[in-house]
């Protein structure tokens, strides 16, 4: 059976040496000093290995099942949604005011990572949870707050969102659910949703739905969309719980992963609903909860491929296959583990490069995220919307990637189910394309992100890139990070004048080029984490500080993101300009 050890250390680190988090000026900060997040992570860590690692498997064999329309989680799964919402976990970052802990964004991002990776399916139902409490918190009226908050807060109300049907997934214009207002205020609900997760469960007593849909007599497509509170069960003025609601569950979905999770086809027969917001603009809504969640996805992504790396790791380093071709490490033994051999440690370099420095930049992600809410600076709110689909994007395409060579690790093993690995690829996937798929994904960045404030944000993301560079360039030591650094920085800057040149007159050519772009800013993201990560280490060994094995490894592995991940920048430049003709010379007759 896999195991997983929670990597507080190295969040220690990005938190404090990378990021210095307990000396930034966004309120709140000043009090995450080492002591206090050490006593978080050790407590959130403690959690994820003792009580969410074990039932991974267990989610993923047995799964959820629905008998006369209700739906039974795994077991086990029950008794630990109960001790995360003992220790306050669900609420950790949302408003003391509605019975959170008041913590910034950054610590929710933490501990979420070891949550994921230790059981992403069950970290689902507290996940989706927070994102709905969030729309309700950004667009709700005073009485919704009173009414849902503290009870989805505090997880004794679970929460969803619904946005697919059966014949419309991105193209949410084509929705057909429709909302009949009502003599009350309120709106009579019917359609059917699909692909609802956590849509369905028994660890709660009321599961609170937003779902869009259409009021007659609204805008056609897009513009005609709203946003609606429908519970499960009818909630009295006093708080109490009424009436069952109109909705329910159709049927799970059989899924490739990610087991332990309902995946619900939702029915709603003139379900009660309240509109959330305003009329007609469902999607702004709907996009407060969409773009926490997308966040989350991508970690996710980072959280599959760290689960995964620390059991191949340990899998190198027991297994014994061959021999070293310098000469027997093992001369005792019928051969050498197999971390002796050169492709064993190039494949788990990637993985290392790879979930270090995607840590770095999510945790870097959620600081802009904080500076946004928690001191009003619009300029961190523009560069994580920018951010917002490369992190998705990026870390769950190499997540899986990651989790995959993982896999590879284990050779045949690693395809039979007892090992485990085969469910870290399985579940991995799917965060690939939900909260919208890494193909929509690219062509928001590109249609959407890098002309948003007329390309205010890009530039401004260039600007501290080229800042970070200047600054560096003298220190001892820091030209084998920061000359790759300007190379990457220079094929994203160069991509991004293709488009401005290409795009007004040859859309096709921007479009074409969007996924090899979404990747190519990925990589300069994760170049400028290390080349972080690697001043922060050099002024540690230079200081004379602790545990300098610690920041030698970091160094070591900076300079393998550097001359071995980094330089793809440059393939995917090259696949860019070569423009729209290679990808749209066939005619659909002849694929």
């Amino acid at each position: 059976m896999p195991s997983y050890t929670a990597p507080s250390k190295d969040m220690q680190y990005v938190l404090h040496d990378v990021l210095n988090i307990a000396a930034s000026d966004i309120p709140g900060y000043g009090d995450l000093d080492r002591d206090f997040t050490a006593a978080i992570l050790d407590e959130a860590g403690k959690i994820a290995t003792e009580v969410l690692a074990p039932l991974n498997p267990v989610g993923d064999t047995v799964g959820c099942r629905m008998e006369n329309g209700v739906v039974y989680t795994p077991p086990g799964f029950k008794d630990a949604f109960a001790q995360m919402k003992e220790g306050g976990w669900p609420g950790i970052d949302m408003p003391e005011e509605f019975g959170g802990q008041g913590l910034p964004y950054v610590m929710g991002t933490a501990v979420g990572e070891f949550f994921s990776s230790a059981n992403q399916a069950f970290t689902m139902y507290q996940g989706l949870t927070h994102g709905a409490a969030s729309a309700i918190l950004a667009h709700g009226t005073a009485d919704q707050k009173a009414t849902y908050l503290h009870r989805m807060v505090a997880c004794d109300w679970t929460g969803t969102m619904n946005l697919t049907e059966p014949h419309c997934g991105t193209d949410l214009g084509l929705m057909r659910t429709k909302a009949e207002p009502q003599a009350d205020g309120s709106y009579k609900v019917t359609g059917q949703k699909i692909f609802i997760s956590s849509g369905e469960h028994d660890m709660a007593e009321n599961i609170i739905h937003l779902v869009l849909a259409k009021i007659p007599g609204g805008p056609e497509g897009i513009k005609g969309v709203s946003l609606f509170i429908v519970p499960k069960v009818l909630v009295n003025d006093d708080g109490s719980l009424g009436a069952r609601n109109a909705v329910s569950c159709g049927k799970i979905e059989e899924k490739m992963g990610i087991h332990g999770n309902a995946t619900c086809v939702m029915n709603y027969d003139g379900a009660t609903g309240y509109l959330l917001g305003e009329e007609h603009k469902g999607m702004r809504a709907m996009f407060t909860m969409m773009n926490e969640a997308r966040l989350g996805v991508g970690m996710q992504g980072l959280a599959q491929a760290e689960i995964a790396f620390q059991n191949a790791l340990a899998y190198a380093k027991d297994r014994l296959q061959g021999r070293d071709v310098t000469g027997a490490k093992n001369p005792q033994g019928s051969a050498d583990p197999l971390i002796v051999h050169p492709d064993i440690r190039r494949n788990l370099m990637e993985q290392k490069s790879f979930v270090e420095g995607a840590r770095a930049f999510l945790l870097w992600g959620a600081t802009l995220i904080d500076a946004a809410h928690r001191k009003g600076d619009g300029d961190a709110d523009g560069l994580i919307s920018l951010m917002t689909p490369v992190i998705k994007g990026f870390l769950t395409d190499k997540g899986f990637e990651m989790a995959v060579q993982a896999q590879q690790i284990y050779g045949g093993h690693g395809y039979i189910e007892e090992w485990g690995m085969s469910q870290f690829a399985r579940d991995a996937r799917i965060a690939m394309i939900y909260e919208g798929a890494n193909g929509v994904q690219a062509l928001d960045l590109v249609g959407r992100k890098l002309a948003q404030d007329g390309g205010k944000h890009v530039m401004a993301f260039f600007e501290m890139v080229k800042g970070f560079c200047k600054d560096n360039a003298e220190a001892d030591g820091m030209g084998e990070f920061i000359e790759p650094l300007k190379r990457a920085s220079k094929d994203l800057q160069t991509a991004t004048m293709y488009f401005m040149a290409e795009g007004m007159k040859n859309p096709n050519a921007a479009l074409a080029g969007s996924y090899d772009f979404m990747h190519l800013f990925g990589h300069v993201c994760l170049g400028l984490m290390w080349a972080k990560m690697a001043r922060a280490s050099r002024a540690a060994l230079m200081a004379g500080g602790d545990d300098p094995g610690f920041h030698e490894t970091k160094l070591a592995t900076a300079r393998f993101y550097m001359v071995r991940q980094l330089p793809m920048t440059a393939t995917h430049l090259a696949r860019i300009q070569s423009g729209a003709a290679p990808v749209m010379a066939l005619e659909a007759a002849n694929f």
